[in-house]
């Protein structure tokens, strides 16, 4: 909740790119045996709503709403926390608001 609760006081950035620092930065602990990334969405959702932003779709924003290819997606995830390991959050945020 610390961490949280820092990313809730620190305003240098903007919802989405403080909201993607924060993804980043649970994934990248990974506390858990199973489920970080997970958590780490959920975490990320409450805050961004906690900010007043719109909630992140995570990959599922298409006409009809289903995710379609669950590989590819997991491609573009894993591909977009690459970016932000170089502390490039560019691809996370597209990649949560796609």
């Amino acid at each position: 909740m610390a961490v949280l609760s820092g990313f809730l006081k620190n305003k240098p950035y903007e919802p989405d790119k403080r909201t993607a620092r924060l993804h980043h930065r649970l994934v990248y602990v990974q506390r858990f045996p199973n489920g970080n990334g997970r958590h780490a969405r959920m975490m990320a959702d409450l805050l961004i709503r906690r900010l007043g932003a719109p909630p992140f779709s995570w990959g599922s924003n298409r006409d009809d709403g289903v995710i379609h290819d669950i590989g590819e997606l997991r491609k573009r995830y894993v591909s977009a926390l690459r970016a932000a390991d170089g502390n490039d959050y560019e691809p996370l945020i597209a990649f949560a608001r796609s």
